[in-house]
């Protein structure tokens, strides 16, 4: 589940197993989930400036329930990991730049 997009819920009936609980048990105790650093925001921002590249594309979706979140993604990364820089809930421009903002200047190959 760390490397490979797949459910808990899928494995039940190849390992005879309770999918939800190992779900349960995976985010609680596995997945270093309870210490990450931007737990406390991520439902309305994340950023991971170490997936920064030369070459970005920001774009706007709508995920679930007509929720619309502006994603910044590292072109260079294909659809990989590494490619999420940032994701924000809304698309107000000021919301975003508030989050972009938080980027170290010495990440973005600015001389200021």
């Amino acid at each position: 589940m760390d490397r490979y997009p797949i459910s808990s819920k899928s494995l039940e009936k190849h390992y005879s197993i309770n999918g939800d609980h190992l779900g349960q048990q995976y985010k609680e105790h596995l997945s270093g989930y309870s210490q990450w650093d931007q737990k406390d925001h991520a439902q309305d921002w994340m950023l991971f400036p170490e997936n920064l590249g030369a070459r970005l594309s920001l774009d706007e979706t709508s995920l679930s329930n007509g929720e619309l979140y502006t994603i910044l993604t590292n072109k260079a990364a294909k659809g990989q990991k590494g490619v999420l820089a940032a994701m924000v809930r809304g698309t107000k421009a000021e919301s975003v730049i508030e989050v972009l903002t938080k980027i170290p200047q010495r990440l973005l190959g600015c001389d200021q």
